[in-house]
């Protein structure tokens, strides 16, 4: 048995992330034709280009309604309509105390949290309806639990797709769509080493050790294959044991 997404097209928002890169080389290693979306980082996703074969790069703020609509456009003319959407892209802000935290850093996790999963949905799901086949998977986070101070916009924001994503999923899983978020724990890779990193957080993992970028893209892979093909409406923790959902 092994994850095999030959013959499958794959977005990756923010692919030119950290974590977003590591997803796409996975999903590439499966046999998926990868598109590499970037939206400042343009010598990032030339490199990564070049890892991949058959890739293709396309720019655009997944927070704006024309820029979605465009990208859709653009890949298919190119390509075709991609199969698998992984919503990664995320804004990035100085975090403060709600009481110190600016309204615009509210606004703007809104729109990369919420508004993002909403525009990519709209422009790329009706293509897997009529397919009959299609997997949308979204990054969350385990601070969407753990509610730690200074996390305020960027919770909202998470919280905010969580309930997009699982009513999606209840409207589209008729047409074989499946709708899952993986929530990674903190991460370390090959450019953000473990040295450093907090002794009283890996404390409270479960299995005390960090995560690496490759456990979250596995999980990934795994969502986007028809080994998950029962698995929708999900929020899945990859982080150790650090949070627990409970029923």
């Amino acid at each position: 048995m092994k994850i095999d997404l030959t013959g499958k097209v794959a977005l990756v928002t923010g692919a030119t992330s950290e974590l977003g890169r590591v997803i796409a080389r996975t999903l590439g290693q499966c046999g998926a034709l990868i598109v590499i979306h970037y939206h400042q980082a343009a010598d990032k996703a030339q490199a990564l280009h070049k890892e991949l074969p058959g890739s293709y790069i396309v720019q655009a703020d997944v927070t704006q309604e024309a820029d979605v609509l465009r990208m859709r456009d653009e890949v298919k003319s190119q390509l075709a309509a991609p199969d698998i959407i992984v919503n990664n892209a995320v804004i990035q802000y100085p975090r403060l105390e709600v009481l110190k935290q600016s309204t615009a850093d509210y606004i703007s996790q809104f729109e990369s949290c919420v508004l993002h999963n909403v525009l990519m949905s709209q422009a790329f799901v009706p293509d897997m309806i009529a397919k009959k086949w299609g997997r949308v998977i979204a990054m969350n986070s385990e601070s969407s639990m753990q509610n730690w101070s200074t996390q305020s916009a960027y919770v909202s924001g998470k919280r905010g797709m969580d309930g997009v994503l699982r009513c999606l999923a209840r409207e589209i899983g008729e047409h074989n769509i499946t709708v899952n978020q993986v929530a990674p724990g903190w991460t370390v890779s090959e450019t953000r080493p473990e040295e450093g990193r907090p002794q009283w957080y890996r404390n409270g993992i479960a299995l005390k050790r960090y995560g690496k970028d490759q456990d979250i893209a596995n999980a990934v892979a795994f969502l986007a294959s028809d080994l998950a093909s029962y698995i929708t409406g999900t929020y899945l923790p990859v982080c150790g044991g650090n949070i627990m959902p409970a029923i």
